[in-house]
């Protein structure tokens, strides 16, 4: 009998905590599909911070390491210099982790180019302490903290992670995807296997934007959740490449 479905080995067989419509466990699936395609269960340490994604650890085979808020690209980097041709790490933040206590870290493991690999989940919205305006919130989104809407003459625009470290010249991959829809869901699993590719290769610092929902913090039901994504998240947040220095080295 033919085998259709068959759930990842690197995703331990226990119920996650997510909320229903969160895309946290799209994106878990596919993390760990990369890794039991690529071999490396045995050599990948995942590095999960403070935030929805903070326990990680009771979802992934591999070994994990809990880090302080927004510093996991700094616990990555320590431990993938530590025995760079042995471990594959990876990281996984939410943006109100890496976009703002973290955002140091993040520009700065970009400059240097660690043989890194970041999962990075936007969905707009501090997802586990309540709902709070993030770094990356649209301009008018209703939060706990910004119930009139976010007043970028009060609080600054959103920022646009993949476009700002494309302007270092350490960074090496950089791709923004989301999980919407089938389609989606295949391109954002072949950004996050090129990134863990890229680290095994050692060409240096790759992240993954996945641009995701938070039904409850935006007080939406999953299916209107994914309309609302479509309509405002992906305008102000266009999907696409936004650098991959090893296809300019391939097309030289």
């Amino acid at each position: 009998m033919a085998v259709v479905f068959e759930k990842p080995h690197a995703l331990t067989d226990v119920p996650m905590h997510y909320c229903p419509g969160c895309t946290h466990g799209i994106i878990h699936r596919l993390v760990a599909e990369v890794i039991d395609e690529l071999g490396i269960e045995g050599r990948t340490i995942g590095i999960a911070p403070v935030g929805c994604s903070v326990m990680a650890y009771d979802y992934f085979n591999c070994d994990m390491i809990e880090a302080a808020h927004g510093r996991a690209p700094a616990v990555a980097t320590g431990v993938k210099r530590a025995d760079p041709d042995k471990h594959i790490v990876f990281t996984y933040q939410g943006d109100g982790d890496l976009a703002s206590i973290g955002m140091a870290e993040t520009v700065h493991a970009a400059a240097r180019n660690e043989n890194i690999t970041i999962i990075f989940v936007n969905n707009a919205i501090y997802g586990m302490t309540g709902g709070q305006m993030a770094p990356t919130s649209l301009p008018g989104q209703v939060t706990q903290t910004s119930p009139y809407g976010r007043d970028v003459n009060h609080c600054g625009y959103p920022i646009r992670v993949c476009e700002m470290l494309s302007e270092l010249e350490g960074a090496t991959y950089l791709e923004r995807v989301t999980v919407n829809n089938v389609a989606n869901i295949r391109k954002a699993k072949k950004a996050i296997k090129k990134a863990f590719q890229n680290q095994i290769d050692g060409k240096g610092f790759s992240l993954v934007e996945v641009v995701s929902t938070c039904p409850t913090n935006w007080g939406l039901t999953p299916k209107d959740a994914l309309t609302w994504l479509e309509e405002n998240m992906l305008p102000y947040y266009p999907l696409g490449v936004y650098k991959d220095k090893t296809a300019e080295e391939d097309a030289k």
